[in-house]
């Protein structure tokens, strides 16, 4: 009878704390204020992908100063944090740039410096020394920079491409139909 009661007790507390490990908070690798900057660009493709780049040029910025300091626990999680972030804001602006490609909207203005910045960020992310506690998102973290990187230098190359031969419609937000 007594083991029946503390295999219900230990059930119960199991029960009881199996939710709030579901309402852990997500992160958001952007702060209110940047995400009402990409909310107010909404309609100007190029000024988000402006911002974007900004934003990830924040957090590549951030973990060049993460490795300069100590090695310890908190700074390992720091990290693993922000190169978590990292990725999920450059999968973000991928999924951006998909959209934009798709509309024929003009972005090689925004694109170039772009195209210029993700090697910069990857050369960060390479030279960071890979460590256990964040070995696994810095990997990732690459990877979606690479992914990034080469759509980014792909889609400039495409959208010169296209300009060239359309010049009446540079400088568009979106294709018009014709």
């Amino acid at each position: 009878m007594r083991t029946l009661r503390c295999l219900v007790v230990i059930l119960a507390c199991f029960l009881v704390t199996a939710p709030l490990r579901a309402q852990k908070e997500k992160r958001e690798p952007l702060t209110e204020a940047q995400i009402e900057q990409i909310r107010e660009a909404g309609v100007d493709p190029a000024e988000r992908i402006k911002l974007y780049t900004k934003f990830v040029d924040e957090h590549v910025e951030t973990i060049k100063k993460l490795t300069n300091r100590a090695r310890s626990a908190a700074r390992a999680h720091r990290l693993d944090d922000e190169l978590q972030d990292l990725t999920a804001l450059m999968d973000e602006m991928g999924a951006n740039l998909d959209q934009y490609a798709d509309r024929k909207a003009d972005l090689r203005k925004a694109l170039k410096p772009l195209a210029e910045a993700a090697p910069r960020w990857l050369n960060t992310l390479r030279a960071l020394a890979g460590e256990s506690d964040f070995d696994l998102s810095r990997k990732e973290a690459i990877e979606s920079g690479d992914d990034l990187a080469d759509q980014a230098t792909r889609l400039l190359q495409e959208q010169t491409d296209y300009f060239s031969q359309h010049k009446d419609e540079a400088g568009q937000q979106r294709a018009e139909p014709k």
